[in-house]
C-alpha cells in the first residue's frame, strides 16, 4: 500500500492514532490480560498495522518534503514496481496529475486513470512520456535472465497480474 495524496495522507495519520489508542487500551485491560495469548495476538497485529503505517507515512513525508533541488533516489527492486515508482516520482517533483498530464502530453483524466490502476493499460509509449515528462535517469540497472527455467508456456493476463498484486502484498 502506498499514500497518494494529501487525503490519504490524513486519513493514514487517523487511522495511526486509533490503532495506537487501541494498543493503549489493550495494555489498560486487565481482564482481557488474563487470556494472555488472545491479548497478544491482537495486540501484535495492532501493532503490525501501526509499523505498518508509519512506515507509509515516512515514505509519504519523505516524497512530499524534501529539498526539491536534490535528486532523489527511487530504486527499482522488480519491474512490477515501476508503477509506484513513477507515482512516486511525480509526488517527489511536486507535480499535480495535471502537471504531469500537460509535460507528457497526455489529459489529466489519462494520468489520474494510469495511476489509479498503477500503469496497467498505458502503452510503452505513454510510460516513456511520463518517465521523460519526469526526466528520470537510469544510473544502473541489471535484468537477469535465467535462461534455464525460463517459461515455455503462454502466460495470461490475469497471471501477470497476479503476480503483480501478491509481489505488492508481500
Amino acid at each position: 500500500m502506498m499514500i497518494r495524496n494529501e487525503q490519504e495522507y490524513r486519513n493514514t495519520l487517523y487511522w495511526l492514532e486509533r490503532f495506537e489508542q487501541s494498543i493503549a487500551e489493550l495494555d489498560n485491560n486487565e481482564s482481557l490480560k488474563a487470556d494472555f495469548k488472545r491479548w497478544k495476538l491482537q495486540r501484535d497485529s495492532y501493532e503490525s498495522q501501526v509499523e505498518d503505517l508509519k512506515e507509509q507515512i515516512s515514505e509519504f513525508e519523505t516524497l512530499t518534503h524534501h529539498d526539491s533541488q536534490t535528486p532523489i533516489v527511487l530504486t527499482l527492486d522488480e519491474i512490477n514496481n515501476l508503477p509506484q515508482l513513477l507515482i512516486k516520482a511525480r509526488m517527489a517533483a511536486k507535480l499535480s496529475q495535471k502537471e504531469l498530464a500537460d509535460l507528457a502530453g497526455m489529459t489529466e483524466e489519462k494520468i489520474q486513470k494510469y495511476e489509479d490502476k498503477d500503469y496497467e493499460d498505458a502503452s510503452f509509449i505513454d510510460v516513456m512520456a511520463v518517465v521523460d515528462a519526469l526526466d528520470i535517469k537510469i544510473q544502473s540497472g541489471e535484468f537477469l535472465i535465467p535462461l534455464d527455467t525460463l517459461r515455455r508456456t503462454p502466460i495470461t493476463k490475469e497471471e501477470l497480474l497476479s503476480k503483480s498484486r501478491q509481489k505488492v502484498s508481500s
